[in-house]
């Protein structure tokens, strides 16, 4: 199959991706019908016509060969004031199966979602720092177990598997307590083509912020600006810039790497970001005063941290945060800034309105200040947007900006 660029989202005026009626050009209207069941629910083939601009007899086909391949199903009937009830479809649940393998700095975590984005199982594996072989060896294992719990016609349908990978994972030994030799072999090793090599499906890789940006796009809220600054806080904060309604990654596919950016100067030396809003950061304070940082990384969910060590790091990361937004600001107007993380929701909220404090006290004058507003995704971001990769590949339209290793 080919490995086509991709942003990992959808349109979210995809009704103005109108199709055609030629002939040759099934795959792409097939596509564009998928990517408005994603997008707005179900739909009748009146809606989808009108949507699309293709003829009522040309979304009829389409929709019996989508819905002959069992990626679309009939809905329950909708009666209007006059005439036939319209019948819409939708999504089918089990219509197609997607991996998803986030590596982290502190964990690796591989899920199996359905078409509508469900993680149907996972499992999981803390270590110290990541290294090839054994991100190599867990997704191995763990592909294995996860495609044992379905049954062998639905493993027909697993369309492929999608990484979400820290790019330059050599850069940040030191901070991550390991020697600089433990990360070298990151510079030359392709673990995504080696563990395509055992499967029969595609693998795709792309920066794990990136990542955690695009499933925003194909899962998140549909109420999402078409242009937003995204910031997930990890071990390292990392970011996603969407600019009309599509991920820009950039050549090198590092593009709104927000965690290496400059916010002033501490004791002479040039602060980042991700000296301040990262994870990392409440990790070794907590080192500092003889706790184990297991409490971070063990259960995003629920942090059992003394509230006022969270409530300093919130402090320190929404300054930061707030400055970083108010430069970006400064050089791109986007109406929206979303923050998610490995976080509580509860910690998330604090966060943002927190960064949002911080925001209104900084001088601004010369640009429009962007709303600030959670992510909707939560810590299963990375995942989740690692899955999307060979979702959208397969099913969705205005693919681009995909890393293939």
């Amino acid at each position: 199959m080919e490995k086509e660029r991709h942003s990992g989202q959808i349109d979210q005026a995809v009704g103005a991706v109108r199709g055609t009626n030629q002939s040759g050009v099934r795959a792409h209207n097939e596509r564009l019908v998928l990517s408005l069941l994603r997008q707005k629910g179900p739909l009748a083939k009146a809606e989808l016509a009108r949507l699309t601009g293709l003829s009522a007899q040309a979304v009829s086909v389409i929709m019996r060969g989508v819905e002959a391949d069992g990626l679309i199903k009939k809905g329950n009937p909708v009666r209007g004031k006059v005439g036939q009830p319209s019948i819409p479809m939708e999504l089918v649940p089990g219509g197609a199966f997607f991996l998803g393998l986030k590596v982290g700095r502190r964990s690796l975590d591989l899920i199996l979602t359905d078409f509508l984005g469900n993680i149907r199982s996972r499992v999981y594996l803390t270590h110290k720092y990541p290294t090839p072989d054994g991100v190599v060896l867990f997704a191995g294992h763990g592909i294995s177990q996860l495609l044992e719990q379905l049954t062998p016609e639905e493993r027909t349908r697993v369309a492929g598997l999608g990484i979400a990978l820290p790019f330059r994972l050599w850069d940040w030994a030191g901070v991550l307590g390991v020697n600089k030799s433990d990360m070298e072999d990151w510079r030359d090793r392709d673990i995504r083509a080696e563990i395509e090599a055992r499967w029969d499906f595609p693998v795709f890789l792309q920066n794990d912020a990136s990542a955690a940006c695009g499933a925003e796009l194909v899962f998140g809220n549909s109420d999402r600006p078409s242009d937003f600054l995204y910031f997930f806080i990890g071990f390292f904060v990392g970011g996603g810039l969407v600019l009309d309604n599509a991920l820009y990654t950039g050549k090198s596919g590092n593009a709104a790497a927000v965690g290496s950016m400059p916010i002033g100067r501490r004791g002479g030396k040039m602060l980042q970001l991700v000296d301040v809003a990262s994870l990392s950061c409440l990790e070794t304070a907590m080192a500092h005063r003889g706790l184990t940082a297991d409490a971070i990384w063990s259960n995003p969910a629920s942090w059992q941290i003394p509230q006022g060590m969270i409530d300093e790091w919130i402090d320190t990361a929404s300054d930061g945060l707030a400055f970083s937004i108010a430069s970006s600001a400064s050089l791109i107007d986007f109406s929206c800034v979303m923050i998610d993380g490995w976080l509580p929701d509860a910690v998330r909220d604090d966060l943002v309105a927190a960064t949002h404090a911080k925001l209104d006290s900084i001088n601004t004058a010369g640009i429009v200040v962007p709303d600030v507003r959670a992510g909707s995704i939560g810590s299963d971001a990375r995942a989740l947007g690692a899955a999307s990769l060979p979702l959208s590949q397969r099913f969705l339209v205005d693919r681009n900006a995909l890393i293939n290793g």
